[in-house]
């Protein structure tokens, strides 16, 4: 039985993961950070079948420790500070836990078991102004946020102990991934939320930011995978993991409220831009200044040829399937 360790298991992409490799019949242990109350998070409902141990990105004995415990042959950091806003108001957590912290954790594994592979989770943030249309493995960086600083630190740094030390050490670059476990204070879960509670009327309006904003978005089952067939492989290396579609955050709101069965018309540009429902003439959404970022990613589109060709992964779950299955979630939680 291979043996697993997972940091940031509590949260989306660590829960999904979590499932994924005890269907492969792995023994399971995720890192939590010490609170005053127990918090499984998105992982509460594995409480019974993952061995829980209390560790913090910022503490390289306690990471030392969750490697001895485990034994792990895998290890799967994605932990972090993950939501890119806040990385303007805590741009030193966000250092200290998505950049300084995984040169702790990658100290762990090389102090206490050098033969255990290694993934890290990079992000797309990294090109932030990017260089080329598509962004693929060799496309360079040009960071847009405390965020993505920290991201390609870690990046670097996990090429730089496979090419010093000889870990197997893997970076996935991945592209926005979201799914029914996402965070509200992301915008995905902010508008499917809203979406949800304007159909049971327990809400009138929702208001966005910069609405011409493109990502390239997946749903996060479809990534896990992607990061396990990455330290499956012969060699280590690194892959952009993405869909080759990009669609902005206006078609991201058409998609959730037609779930809905609402059709939005646009009116106004930039900061005074609303979508009203066809049928009804109510307006549901608006643009709220307050809501951009100080340095805006304007377009992310990833190239998953490499992945697609090396590691076999293809995405499984469209957009319009992604998208309605967040909002039939949070209809189903608010009811």
């Amino acid at each position: 039985m291979k043996k697993a360790l997972i940091t940031g298991i509590t949260g989306q992409d660590g829960s999904y993961l979590a499932e994924l490799l005890l269907e492969k019949g792995y023994d399971v242990y995720g890192t939590m950070r010490r609170k005053s109350a127990a918090d499984y998070g998105n992982a509460a409902h594995l409480k019974n079948q993952v061995t829980f141990m209390y560790a913090d990105m910022t503490d390289i004995v306690s990471l030392a420790a969750a490697m001895r415990r485990s034994q792990a042959d895998e290890v799967y950091n994605l932990a972090a500070q993950s939501f890119v806003a806040t990385s303007w108001e805590q741009p030193l957590l966000t250092a200290e836990v998505g950049a300084i912290g995984v040169t702790n954790l990658l100290e762990a594994v090389r102090m206490v078991k050098p033969d255990a592979r290694f993934y890290q989770a990079s992000s797309s943030e990294m090109f932030g102004l990017v260089q080329e249309i598509p962004q693929t493995e060799a496309t360079p960086f040009y960071p847009r946020s405390p965020y993505g600083v920290a991201k390609l630190y870690a990046h670097w740094i996990t090429k730089n102990y496979r090419e010093s030390y000889g870990l197997f050490a893997c970076s996935g670059i991945l592209f926005n991934h979201e799914g029914e476990r996402r965070g509200k204070e992301f915008v995905t879960r902010k508008i499917t939320d809203a979406a949800a509670r304007i159909k049971l009327g327990l809400q009138d309006c929702v208001e966005l930011g910069n609405l011409d904003s493109k990502r390239d978005w997946g749903h996060a089952q479809d990534y896990v995978r992607a990061m396990w067939l990455m330290l499956q492989q012969n060699e280590p290396d690194d892959y952009v993991v993405a869909t080759g579609e990009t669609r902005t955050i206006r078609d991201f709101v058409q998609a959730a409220f037609a779930y809905i069965g609402m059709r939005i018309v646009w009116q106004g540009t930039g900061a005074q831009e609303t979508g009203t429902d066809e049928i009804s003439g109510r307006t549901v959404v608006k643009v709220n200044p307050e809501f951009y970022r100080p340095a805006e990613v304007d377009l992310l589109l990833g190239n998953p040829q490499k992945a697609e060709a090396k590691l076999g992964w293809r995405r499984e779950i469209s957009f319009e399937d992604m998208v309605a299955r967040m909002v039939s979630n949070d209809i189903s939680l608010l009811s």
